[in-house]
């Protein structure tokens, strides 16, 4: 059953849009990297980063003048930045917080294929360039994770102790749970979050929405149940997998949460890890995400 179900899986897991939202120029005059169509910001930057599996993936980078909090931002297993570009502008604003968003190995203009293991690799390359390239210290960083997005998140966040949050939007279980109603965690599941979960120090807030079709909201409650340091959860009534940022409660939540965690004291174990350590080995197939309905 596990290489059947793990190959059934892997056809699901990632749907990079096709062809591609945006393109990539460069400015004739300054040498920037440009992400086309969208007109130029004095305070976006976009980025090609190097990753330790040989990819290359772009990034995009948001300045907000009075941020003292970075958002890293994984998006969902359908989307590629130049369809979540603007919202990444949105968010920079309404939230005054610098961010950072990144497109997977295989998605948008970043190279490679999609996988897993892929995309653990993609959120350490993004990781890296805050604190190397912009100087961003961990415990100003939080983590977002939206869908698919959750997995990478919580892989990097179960191993950096001194996180200021996570938010965990639409999360899932695991790869095979968003398929299967299974009670144990199998060899060939991917994005075993549920195992990570208990891992992380910071606050989690999770955010899901009641009707949603594509992941179920029991995902987003058993994560909640799991965490060490539980934040007021938003359960959206109504909400579906790809609508929640259209509900007024989730900016006023989402604020609310920011503002509480940047007046926490910062965290916790004095023990910091370098991102050279991530090279630890994870076992897992390349499988996963329910086909969008």
């Amino acid at each position: 059953m596990g290489g059947v179900t793990s190959s059934m899986a892997a056809k699901f897991a990632f749907f990079p849009p096709n062809p591609p939202s945006y393109k990539l120029v460069t400015d004739e005059l300054t040498g920037l990297l440009l992400l086309t169509p969208f007109p130029h910001r004095e305070n976006v930057e976009i980025l090609k980063l190097p990753t330790r599996r040989g990819t290359e993936i772009v990034a995009v980078f948001i300045r907000h003048p009075m941020a003292t909090s970075t958002l890293l931002y994984s998006h969902g297993n359908a989307a590629d930045l130049g369809q979540m570009y603007e919202l990444f502008i949105e968010l920079s604003i309404n939230f005054k917080v610098n961010l950072m968003g990144y497109d997977y190995s295989g998605y948008g203009q970043s190279s490679g294929k999609p996988s897993e293991q892929n995309t653990y690799a993609d959120i350490e390359a993004a990781y890296k360039c805050l604190e190397e390239s912009y100087g961003t210290k961990q415990e100003d960083i939080i983590l977002y994770g939206q869908s698919v997005g959750s997995g990478p998140t919580l892989d990097l966040a179960a191993r950096l102790p001194q996180l200021r949050a996570v938010v965990l939007h639409s999360p899932i279980l695991s790869g095979l749970r968003v398929m299967y109603p299974v009670k144990r965690t199998y060899w060939f599941d991917i994005y075993k979050n549920i195992d990570k979960i208990p891992l992380v120090n910071c606050p989690v807030l999770i955010i899901h929405g009641t009707s949603d079709d594509v992941v179920d909201c029991s995902h987003g409650k058993q994560l909640w149940e799991l965490c060490k340091e539980k934040y007021e959860p938003l359960w959206l009534k109504g909400g579906n997998h790809c609508d929640l940022e259209l509900y007024p409660e989730y900016s006023r939540h989402l604020k609310k949460f920011i503002s509480t965690v940047e007046k926490s004291p910062s965290q916790r174990n004095t023990s910091r890890r370098s991102i050279d350590q991530f090279e630890q080995s994870r076992r897992s197939t390349d499988v996963f995400e329910a086909s969008r309905k």
